[in-house]
């Protein structure tokens, strides 16, 4: 079974598509590990980015399932495995209301073989889709900003990942909390990054030294559905996910 990686936040707008696809993209373009990314948001950013088309064929299937149809996951032309999202995820939660509704995807992805990893990028609410991506997962990742809200969605994170370690995954490991559109200079976001560092600590986890930086590039790739480092691998966000992924490969390979 391939390494399952969820990158979560109750938080929109903090970076977690841009995250999940450097991860994913990271991975597989410069450790040539094959990697199968699961877009779970119903907004369908990931799908977007990875340049996928919506289908008969989605995550939404997943979750209703509980089984996985190789032969339908698609093929991108920059050589990714995607499983695109669906809109109706949004009405998972009257649509997915069976016992054992949260391992859903843990069972679809159980015997899942010819892929090291699976990452997949999550809504931003703690719904069925949340529950199923972290009882799936070996490991997750948090990203998030130097502000005020982003810091009050951490908080309530962590209520949902004690629930998820008690209950339905013992075994999930809480890599740590990535900043994103970060900007040292900034009075606040030093202040608000020793505020996270002490919320990491309650998790059970930490703050990443590699901070990604304001970039650009980031918007400019999404908008050519590339991922970041083909799109340029010299950017700061660039180098700066590679600096983080140098961090988390050596927890996670």
């Amino acid at each position: 079974m391939p390494k399952v990686i969820a990158v979560i936040n109750q938080k929109g707008g903090v970076g977690k598509t841009t995250t999940a696809h450097a991860i994913g993209a990271w991975l597989q373009l410069k450790k040539k590990q094959k990697v199968l990314f699961i877009d779970l948001d119903q907004q369908g950013n990931l799908t977007y980015a990875t340049s996928s088309s919506h289908s008969n064929y989605s995550s939404l299937q997943l979750l209703i399932t509980g089984e996985l149809e190789t032969g339908k996951i698609q093929l991108n032309k920059e050589g990714f495995n995607v499983i695109p999202a669906d809109p109706k995820l949004a009405n998972i939660d009257l649509i997915l209301n069976s016992i054992g509704k949260e391992y859903k995807l843990k069972e679809a992805l159980q015997n899942l073989q010819g892929y090291d990893y699976v990452v997949m990028d999550t809504p931003p609410s703690v719904n069925v889709i949340m529950v199923n991506a972290l009882t799936a997962s070996h490991f997750a990742i948090i990203p998030a900003q130097a502000d005020i809200f982003s810091l009050q969605g951490i908080t309530q994170l962590g209520q949902s990942l004690d629930a998820i370690k008690r209950y339905t995954n013992k075994e999930l490991k809480v890599l740590g909390i990535v900043l994103t559109r970060h900007n040292p200079r900034t009075i606040l976001s030093r202040d608000l990054h020793a505020v996270i560092e002490q919320t990491a600590s309650q998790l059970d986890t930490k703050v990443y030294s590699q901070v990604i930086r304001e970039s650009v590039a980031v918007k400019e790739a999404q908008a050519t559905r590339k991922d970041l480092f083909t799109y340029d691998d010299k950017s700061n966000a660039s180098q700066d996910y590679n600096d983080l992924m140098q961090a988390i490969w050596k927890e996670i390979k």
